[in-house]
């Protein structure tokens, strides 16, 4: 086809005699020997009516070559050009429409004739664009054998990953398993260790309790006579059961089982539970018997009365509600400072005692740690295995989409697969991956906003590969979710060359590559310069 508008301005015809704006096609509508019929058949008239300046026919067809019909239409030869027709109300108007000036046979303006530079400049265009379809159509070629090299080498690297998962997958396998026998004697010995520190933990919690029991019997037994009495349990009203403040005879003699005293040898078993969280000491902190600090034995006598409590979640929620943040936070520290008036002053609180050796669990055995040591041993080996086992698989399946996928009739457009493209403008720019997203981000930085992802193949039923469509890009606010269809031009390059948005939230892109071009016409060879025409 290109060659043909190359040659076409150089074939002109020999002069056909014609009634002026009558185009050679449609000279043998108008023979003088007889009535010129109109057209459109709406009538016939004597010849020598037309182009005589008034309008006979109703589609202007007997005044092409004058301005009496403004439906009519005046056919420039454009001789060393392209023909073309304009309206006949144009014809003598004084503007130069056609390029060889016929238009203006009888204005009185002189028009410069320009077709044959136009000629020129149109065939100089056409040559380029002939010499880009070339050059683009014998990348294309190589794309094309590019690929049919490509596909098959992915085809027998897809061979050998399937092949190898299979082993891959019995490695893994003999793997699990060397990690399960691994992690048995690991898990056995751990818990044994573990089971052993936790009996070591409770004989130690045992004896200091017994010992803080001890220290409590021996305040309580006022007149030491290595029993305590009623009447010197009653000497700690912390020790009150029914909330009147006191402790009665008949509380104190409840928690002494019954009995109106209690010797050593019972109060731990019998007395101990029943105070240890009410009973405060008499002497501070530091004069009792040292002992390793227990958090399990130091932390309920946090609770002990009369230290009030603090304030529920609901209290606080109630608050919240009640008074502003600041004003609760004033009461919450009066609560806190307020104490009761007849209470005794309270004893000092006791500072949570950092972890001590005791508190940690002791570091492994050999044996154990050995067990540990083999167990991750095998976990890593297995975890290992596993990873290449998922990373040979995404590769199998990429490599099947890859192979599978549609990339033209020939594979052409399988180049574009791995690649991004990218457009500046004043605002944005615009990235385009073939077959994966297209996306737009501000020029001085932002995030990206995606403008679609692959849909499918767009152009017409015969040109199917001539346009992408990709969809479901970011919604727009209060529209459509955005998409772009990205044009395929013919070029030696692959460069994207514009975007647009003709509509809300749906972008027009294109896209120029060789594997667009379609296959040139042959090249007819021309003696010489010589125009017979």
């Amino acid at each position: 086809m290109l060659l043909l508008l190359l040659l076409l301005p150089m074939c002109w015809a020999v002069e056909v005699r014609r009634p002026r704006g009558v185009s050679l096609t449609n000279h043998h509508f108008y023979d003088e020997s007889k009535p010129f019929t109109c057209l459109d058949g709406s009538a016939s008239i004597p010849f020598d009516q037309v182009n005589d300046d008034y309008c006979d026919c109703k589609d202007g067809s007997d005044e092409p070559g004058t301005a009496a019909c403004p439906n009519g239409s005046f056919h420039c030869t454009n001789t060393g050009y392209k023909a073309l027709y304009i309206s006949s109300r144009w014809v003598n108007d004084g503007v130069c429409d056609c390029c060889d000036g016929t238009d203006e046979y009888n204005s009185g303006i002189v028009c410069e004739n320009t077709c044959k530079e136009k000629g020129r400049k149109e065939r100089e265009t056409l040559q380029q664009m002939a010499e880009v379809t070339r050059e683009g159509f014998r990348l294309k070629k190589i794309l094309i054998e590019d690929w049919k090299k490509a596909r098959e080498e992915k085809q027998k690297k897809l061979i050998e990953l399937q092949a190898g998962k299979k082993s891959l997958e019995d490695q893994v396998e003999v793997l699990r398993t060397l990690k399960e026998e691994a992690e048995k004697p690991e898990e056995a010995a751990k818990d044994q260790h573990r089971r052993l520190w936790e009996e070591q933990q409770a004989i130690s919690k045992e004896q200091r309790e017994r010992e803080l029991a001890a220290s409590a019997f021996q305040e309580l037994d006022d007149d030491m006579d290595g029993a305590v009495s009623v009447a010197e349990l009653q000497t700690h009203p912390e020790l009150d059961t029914d909330g009147d403040g006191a402790l009665s005879e008949g509380e104190a003699q409840t928690l002494l089982g019954g009995d109106a005293q209690m010797d050593a040898a019972f109060f731990y078993d019998r007395v101990w539970a029943a105070i240890r969280d009410k009973y405060r000491s008499e002497v501070l902190p530091t004069e009792y018997p040292p002992s390793p600090p227990a958090p399990d034995v130091m932390e309920p006598k946090e609770e002990q009365p009369p230290m009030p409590s603090p304030p529920t979640e609901e209290e606080d929620e109630d608050e919240e509600d009640e008074e502003t943040e600041e004003d609760e936070d004033e009461e919450d520290e009066d609560s806190q400072g307020e104490q009761p008036k007849d209470a005794p002053p309270p004893a000092p609180a006791p500072q949570t005692a950092s972890p001590t050796e005791e508190d940690r669990m002791p570091p492994y055995d050999e044996q154990t740690q050995a067990f540990i040591n083999a167990a991750q041993e095998a976990r890593n080996k297995f975890e290992e295995a596993e990873r290449s086992l998922k990373d040979m698989e995404e590769s199998i399946r990429n490599l099947e989409q890859e192979i599978s996928f549609d990339f033209g009739p020939n594979g052409e457009f399988a180049y574009l697969y791995s690649q991004c493209y990218e457009l500046t403008t004043n605002e944005y720019v615009y990235r385009l991956c073939p077959f994966k997203l297209v996306s737009q981000k501000p020029k001085l930085g932002g995030s990206p906003t995606s403008l679609g992802t692959w849909g499918s193949w767009a152009g017409p039923d015969h040109d199917k590969f001539s346009a992408m469509k990709y969809e479901q890009g970011t919604g727009c606010w209060q529209g459509p979710n955005r998409s772009t269809t990205v044009r395929l031009l013919c070029g030696k390059e692959t460069v994207v060359t514009s975007t647009t948005e003709p509509s809300r939230c749906e972008y027009l892109m294109e896209l120029m590559t060789p594997a667009a071009c379609p296959e040139p016409p042959p090249e007819y060879p021309v003696e010489g310069d010589h125009d017979e025409l």
